[in-house]
């Protein structure tokens, strides 16, 4: 069966003591950036704060748009076609246990991070990216070939 959606999906990148927050699925060997589907009438900033509270318990006061990746991949047999508005959230502390039974959290150096799987690739060199230059970012994924 083909989906012929297209969804819209946030993604958060949250540093904390020169570290990169990123989710663990239970069920695979990746790793991928907090966040999930917004929802139909629901804005982006509202689904930012619905999914910080639902996967980490945490409020967020301030954010900052800085960029977008569209990946478009096959998991599990079927095609998808996904629109990442990506977000930046400071945090001055946080615990870091996961609100959802399916996931966990890990803190991650740099270089850890840029050795690892991270999902979609090319939203983790866009990240990379941002990182050094802190310029917002387009870019896509279509089958695991990036386009930056």
């Amino acid at each position: 069966m083909e989906n012929k959606e297209i969804e819209v999906c946030i993604r958060v990148v949250i540093q904390h003591k020169g570290k990169i927050l990123v989710c663990k699925s239970k069920q695979k060997n990746y790793y991928f950036f907090p966040g999930g589907h917004i929802d139909f009438e629901e804005t982006a900033k509202e689904t930012l704060l619905r999914e910080m509270k639902e996967e980490l318990d945490l409020s967020v006061d301030k954010s900052t748009f800085i960029g977008a990746v569209e990946n478009i991949f096959v998991e599990n047999n079927e095609k998808h076609h996904e629109i990442n508005l990506v977000f930046n959230i400071d945090v001055d502390k946080i615990v870091f246990k996961s609100q959802e039974d399916h996931i966990d959290f890990v803190l991650m150096d740099k270089d850890k991070f840029t050795k690892e799987t991270v999902l979609p690739v090319v939203l983790k060199k866009a990240v990379l990216k941002w990182l050094d230059d802190k310029k917002i970012f387009w870019a896509s994924q279509i089958y695991n070939r990036s386009i930056l």
